[in-house]
């Protein structure tokens, strides 16, 4: 990202956006239900993701983002646009069909899929920066019937993911994804299921920490 000012609160465009996206992750310090509204407006909670990613990183802490954090944001980033730790094929739906077939159009599959990348590595970051294996990512409204997931399933939409970081319990994994703004959080015993289905208009604007 070619970041071209320094951002702060009252600032508001389509690069406080790409921001939001990239602090997404440090939502809160505790488990709260709470997210980074990307809506291209720095306010108070932009700010306060910001701080908490600036500590995170060793940076200074001001909730200014400037050429320091612009660096740090940019090391996060993959050549093609997914991030330093996530590959867009991890996420791919697993009867081939890519990003396509799901209840949205492959290019907004494949952009929900980059803003939860950004969540990913923040849990990831928050987790020691283990490795986290992706189980399973986008899936097309055909692999979703086949392996029985609701018609409706974040996943048909690519911003859910059932994750399985290396060396983490379930409990532990789900215990840090609330802090990472995650309105749909899901344990099971070997994976945990996050999702951020309260930012999307897909028809599941709810809390859902089961």
């Amino acid at each position: 990202m070619n970041w071209t000012r320094t951002m702060r609160n009252g600032d508001s465009g389509s690069d406080v956006k790409e921001l939001q996206i990239r602090v997404a992750g440090w939502a809160s310090d505790t488990a709260s239900q709470t997210y980074v509204l990307v809506d291209g407006v720095f306010g108070s909670g932009t700010e306060a993701a910001v701080k908490r990613f600036q500590k995170a990183y060793g940076l200074t802490v001001d909730g200014i983002a400037g050429p320091q954090t612009h660096s740090q944001l940019n090391a996060l980033e993959g050549s093609d646009g997914s991030t330093a730790h996530f590959a867009f094929s991890e996420f791919y739906s697993k009867d081939g069909s890519g990003f396509s077939g799901g209840n949205v159009g492959a290019s907004e599959v494949k952009e929900n899929v980059r803003h939860l990348m950004y969540k990913l590595e923040a849990l990831r970051k928050k987790l020691g920066n283990v490795p986290v294996t992706i189980n399973s990512g986008f899936r097309s409204i055909n692999h979703n019937r086949n392996v029985g997931g609701a018609s409706n399933s974040m996943h048909t939409y690519g911003v859910a993911a059932d994750i399985d970081p290396s060396g983490k319990t379930p409990s532990q994994t789900a215990a840090v994804a609330k802090t990472c703004g995650f309105s749909g959080i899901i344990t099971y015993n070997t994976f945990v299921h996050v999702d951020s289905r309260i930012e999307y208009p897909y028809g599941s604007q709810f809390y859902y920490w089961a």
